[in-house]
């Protein structure tokens, strides 16, 4: 029999106590979780990558956390790293939500059957587009990435779940072309909320990416979706 992961397994490489900005128009904490098989240049969460690390935190700390922040904070974000990666974030995600909590997920949609089975449990998701699909290698190193992450966009729009699709855009890797391209598939898709998401250096590893000048849209680049914005 297989038995089902405990959340006392997640791997966890910190704890953001108070965020405004990981769900938009929530006050939440974020839990990040350890782990990601993608290796895209512009990660700010490169210590986050490994799936394990001597300084990651127990569930328990985190448990301590949340049974002191009931009735304070409006909801826990789990954030990565690839937080789907995990067999345990299922049950994590239900522990959470038994203390009352509205849970969100930040994901890239690259385990598409697990994140189908989290859908169910979420509140809210903030899903990353690295690019048009055909070209997410270019972006993650990884072959048939754009196509875990097509099935997972597509059950997330099924869902009904709330959601914001955002995409991080640097000159050297995303051209104008490729954000005319990328608009084109997921108003097909029926995306509503996209944000574009511009570089920023903090935390990135020194030399992947050169320092450039922001990509420049046109200001009707996201008049068709119902929520649209630059940050």
């Amino acid at each position: 029999m297989n038995r089902k992961p405990d959340a006392a397994e997640l791997h966890v490489g910190g704890l953001a106590r108070l965020s405004t900005c990981d769900w938009p128009g929530e006050l939440a904490a974020t839990v990040f979780c350890q782990g990601c098989a993608w290796d895209c240049a512009y990660c700010h969460n490169t210590h986050l990558r490994p799936t394990r690390t001597d300084t990651q935190m127990s569930w328990q700390e985190i448990l301590r956390f949340l049974e002191s922040r009931r009735d304070l904070l409006d909801a826990i974000v789990f954030s990565g790293g690839e937080p789907t990666l995990q067999t345990a974030l299922l049950d994590a995600v239900e522990v959470v939500r038994s203390l009352g909590f509205r849970v969100g997920l930040h994901t890239a949609g690259m385990a598409p059957e697990r994140f189908a089975a989290l859908l169910p449990s979420l509140d809210w998701v903030g899903f990353d587009v690295k690019a048009p699909f055909s070209a997410y290698p270019r972006i993650t190193g990884v072959e048939q990435s754009g196509g875990k992450a097509l099935t997972s966009l597509r059950g997330l729009i099924a869902s009904g779940i709330s959601y914001e699709v955002r995409t991080t855009v640097h000159p050297a890797l995303l051209s104008f072309a490729d954000m005319l391209e990328l608009r084109a598939q997921l108003l097909d898709l029926g995306v509503e909320n996209f944000a574009v998401q511009q570089f920023r250096v903090q935390g990135v590893l020194p030399g992947r990416l050169p320092v450039t000048a922001k990509l420049v849209l046109p200001q009707d680049y996201g008049i068709r979706f119902v929520h649209f914005c630059i940050r």
